[in-house]
């Protein structure tokens, strides 16, 4: 063969992209709102993690309903993953297909679940978020003491707290947490700003408590 057709050819050849890895087969099992179990035609059970997003943990609010949702959308049903990863579980991380839908897709679009923004490689999803966001729908009409990713839920910042401190209106850095128990937005913005609680600023907006400092 010619120097010019090889070339060619290793061209060619380099610039089609490896397949995806693909699993197809039936759920059998929904644990939460996005993990479930995956029944293949050799009658293999594999676990399977939804790929750049996150639901609500089953011990946060509306984390039983985004199970419920992931259920709705995909128990009993043949199902395609396109497979992105193994997690250090021993999971397979994808997209998956159901009933011709993007089912990561659909969790983001329902307000069952966030953009997973650490791991997110379909920009996509972000524009489905907001409009949840927007129609309050799912986990986005929950109160904003309540809607915390799910992923500061489960590792939660403890704010270092100095020695103590007090400011002009007497706010100490105490054992308060939630927006529920700050008396007004000036001790909110206190315990945000001093005290480095920033599960009081859920949107990451530097304001906390949007029911008291409006």
């Amino acid at each position: 063969m010619r120097p010019a057709l090889v070339v060619l050819f290793l061209n060619l050849f380099l610039s089609v992209p490896a397949l995806a890895e693909q699993h197809q087969g039936r759920v059998v099992g929904v644990h939460d709102g996005d993990t479930f179990t995956l029944l293949d035609a050799g009658n293999q059970q594999t676990k399977v993690r939804l790929a750049e997003i996150d639901a609500p943990e089953y011990g946060q609010s509306y984390g039983k309903k985004a199970k419920q949702e992931l259920s709705s959308l995909i128990f009993g049903k043949a199902v395609m993953v396109t497979v992105q990863d193994t997690d250090r579980y021993g999971r397979l991380v994808g997209r998956v297909f159901a009933d011709n839908q993007d089912v990561n897709a659909q969790m983001i679009e329902r307000g069952a679940a966030w953009v997973y923004l650490k791991y997110l490689k379909d920009p996509s999803l972000l524009p489905l978020q907001t409009d949840a966001q927007q129609a309050k729908r799912g986990l986005w009409k929950l109160p904003e003491s309540e809607r915390i990713p799910p992923w500061e839920w489960r590792h939660p910042t403890i704010p270092t707290i100095k020695t103590p401190q007090a400011n002009a209106q007497g706010f100490t850095c105490a054992t308060k947490q939630t927006c529920r128990q700050m008396t007004s937005c000036e001790e909110a913005r206190f315990y945000l700003n001093s005290c480095g609680l920033s599960s009081l600023d859920g949107n990451h907006d530097g304001v906390p408590c949007a029911s008291l400092c409006r």
